[in-house]
């Protein structure tokens, strides 16, 4: 087992480049006191209004709380909702100066509708289509650019499935990487899920893998194994991590593979645990540890995040801690 203070300690000399789909979540909150008159649903008296960094831009909200920089770089459109994404990012500690602003799409946004912190409704605004060839071409160049003139220790490409990772963008991100020898890791989702070849590590969750094998995946350690073999002849991946919810972390390797359970948590939402699990993860493959110890710190962060209602960044010290209190059981 690594020395996890000195593998937090690490985190803060790291660069990572994020790569994806950014949104806003965006949450009204209020009461409810009564039942519609003109029809049967609640009305939600509104008392509060938030906005929140979501997708790619909630994983560099994560990279950049356990201390780490990121490099955002991404897509929004050039609408109000534009607007305000680029001045949230800054009051977060995240640079703007990567984002490509585009005429043909618009940005973004989750509405949920809460009432004492149960999720009533949510409404997706939002353009799925791919990215135009003019603007794939104008990511290339910021990547670039970033590449070139800074030292970048990960790339991690966070998938949506809203158009902005197309296969091009993923092929010369991934080729861009290996000409470096810089890691690079992917949250899939099921659009391009057999696109990433190449990639370091490939994070899927249970119903992603599910969606894209022609057998039947389960969670018991013979069947996962079986998965991650298939993973690994068609990416030439070299690690895989799938996410089991309640159950916990399947880790793979060519010599090792393994499932880290869940400890007990009181779970208030889900939302945004996949993002802690691939951003932990990801500054784990920076710091070249093994993959049984990104899975521990990666199954731990995910849990944490579960028990805060909406979409909220991982705790370093708390990690930290929990990370802590499980090598003493463990001793």
């Amino acid at each position: 087992m690594e020395n996890f203070r000195s593998i937090f300690e690490q985190f803060n000399h790291l660069n990572i480049m994020v790569v994806g789909d950014i949104m806003i979540d965006r949450y009204l909150s209020g009461k409810v006191t009564r039942i519609s008159p003109e029809a049967p649903v609640p009305v939600v008296a509104l008392e509060s209004r938030e906005n929140r960094l979501g997708g790619a831009a909630n994983v560099a909200l994560n990279i950049k709380a356990l201390g780490a920089n990121p490099i955002l770089i991404s897509v929004v459109g050039n609408d109000n909702e534009g607007a305000i994404f680029k001045k949230i990012l800054p009051e977060n500690g995240i640079s703007s100066d990567f984002l490509h602003t585009s005429n043909s799409r618009k940005t973004t946004v989750k509405t949920r509708v809460l009432a004492a912190s149960q999720q009533l409704l949510r409404v997706d605004a939002e353009d799925t289509h791919s990215l135009s060839g003019e603007e794939t071409k104008e990511l290339k160049s910021i990547i670039s650019n970033q590449l070139d003139s800074k030292k970048v220790d990960a790339i991690l490409l966070q998938d949506y499935n809203k158009g902005v990772l197309t296969q091009e963008l993923i092929e010369f991100v991934i080729k861009e990487a290996q000409k470096r020898q810089i890691p690079t890791a992917v949250d899939p989702k099921k659009d391009n899920f057999w696109a990433y070849k190449g990639v370091t590590l490939f994070k899927p969750n249970l119903k992603e893998i599910r969606e894209s094998m022609e057998k039947p995946v389960q969670t018991n350690s013979e069947s996962l194994l079986l998965a991650g073999k298939h993973i690994r002849h068609i990416l030439s991946n070299t690690f895989s991590m799938i996410t089991l919810s309640e159950k916990g972390v399947f880790y793979d390797e060519e010599n090792q593979s393994g499932i880290i359970p869940t400890i007990p948590r009181s779970i208030a939402d889900v939302s945004g645990a996949g993002d802690t699990v691939i951003s932990v993860a990801t500054l784990g493959l920076a710091c070249n540890l093994d993959i049984r110890t990104i899975a521990i710190l990666s199954n731990l962060a995910g849990g944490q995040v579960c028990e805060k209602v909406g979409v909220v960044p991982v705790d370093k010290k708390l990690l930290l801690e929990e990370a802590l209190e499980l090598l003493v059981q463990k001793a």
